[in-house]
Formats: C-alpha cells, structure tokens, sequence
C-alpha cells in the first residue's frame, strides 16, 4: 500500500512511500497493522533521506580541507580553522552517511562507525590547539601521554571511517568501489601525526574520491521513495 495520495497539513502531497508505511493510525482497539507507521511519520523518513543525500557533500569538502593542511601552505585563517572546519565536514558527513544507511541491511555496522568516528573526533578537539610536544598549563598528562592520546584519537576516527567504509562495500545501495576507497583513505588517515608525507596527502585523495562517489550516485541510484 503506497500513500501517494495522502497530503501533508500544508496540503502538498507526500513524496515517499515505503511498503512499511501505511495509512493513518488506526483507532485505538482496533485491529490495525501494527507493521504500519502513520502517514505523518512519512514526512519525517523523506526529511532524514533529503538530509542525508545533500549532506553527503560535506564528505569531499572535508578532504579538500584535509588535504590542504597536509600540504604545510600558510592560510590566512590559520592551520587550526582549516583543520576545525575539515572535522567539522567528516561530521556531518558521517552522520549523512548513517543516516543513508539507516534502511540498509549494514545498519548497525554504519551506526557502530559513527559512533567510533565521532569519538575519535571527540578526543582530537581538545589536542588541536596544543602545538606537538607541548603540554598546557596544569594539565594532568605528561608530554609522551598526551602524545598516546593524540594517536589513540586519531586511530579511533580511522577505524570509524573504516568501518563505516565496510558498512558502504556491504550495503548494496551506493557503488561497492566507494567503500573500498574509503577504507583505504581509513587507513591513510588513521595514521595521524605518525604517518609520513604523501601517505596524509594520498589518504586525503582517496577520501575526495571516495566522497565524490557517494554524494553522485547516492542522489541518483538511490529510490527517492
């Protein structure tokens, strides 16, 4: 049963209809379809999917920023704005794809890399503004500490991506070669401070790569209802 015929409050017909989603609420005592969302719910799915698709661009902006602090040029804004606002981006880049995921049959792969992503970011923004090798004023880590939470975060968001990367190769939904993209560019960023020049440089590649990829086809090949 598909619900192309009902309106939305503002009388604009809706422009999703899932098989799980049925006609409205049945009366209470009813025997309805308790498999069945109501049609306002509708609205809310066709919202998340209109989000995830258009989100989906933050994924290559972000490796352009990325890429751009791993070649060492003066900015005027500063290394610590760029390198901000490319967190920022895998953010909500990362939640899109979660959400793109959230009807895949490797859903809970995509929420565990979320989850692990966003806490390695989580980690990296307190050591951002603090300059290799130095510790600030009071805190309770010695300098090779905080050293070992700075990879430790950094490792975190590479598994994050990575598993996320894995739950795109196995969802089915978007093209299997973008997952494998992004587990590579994973594991290039992964690395963090330890890793040499071009391997920081060739991660931010793959992920653009990876990036432009998903934000394409997830607006064409995916059904928008």
């Amino acid at each position: 049963m598909t619900i192309s015929h009902h309106r939305t409050a503002s009388g604009r017909p809706l422009r999703v209809s899932p098989a799980w989603v049925g006609a409205a609420t049945p009366p209470a005592g009813s025997a309805g379809h308790d498999d069945h969302l109501p049609v306002r719910e509708a609205v809310w799915v066709w919202g998340v999917r209109r989000y995830a698709r258009l989100a989906l661009w933050a994924l290559p902006a972000a490796a352009l920023l990325y890429g751009w602090t791993t070649l060492g040029i003066d900015t005027p804004p500063g290394p610590l704005v760029v390198e901000l606002a490319a967190n920022w981006l895998a953010a909500i880049a990362l939640i899109a794809l979660a959400g793109l995921l959230a009807g895949a049959r490797t859903r809970r792969t995509a929420l565990t890399g979320l989850l692990l992503g966003l806490g390695g970011q989580v980690l990296t923004l307190p050591l951002a503004a603090l300059p290799k090798g130095t510790v600030a004023a009071g805190a309770p880590l010695t300098a090779d500490q905080l050293r070992l939470v700075a990879v430790t975060a950094a490792a975190t968001a590479g598994v994050g991506w990575l598993v996320m990367g894995w739950a795109v190769f196995r969802s089915r939904l978007v093209n299997p070669a973008d997952g494998v993209l992004l587990m590579l560019a994973a594991v290039a960023l992964g690395a963090g401070a330890e890793a040499r020049q071009p391997l920081p440089t060739v991660g931010a590649l793959l992920l653009l790569a990876a990036g432009t990829g998903l934000a394409w086809t997830g607006g064409r090949l995916i059904p928008k209802t």
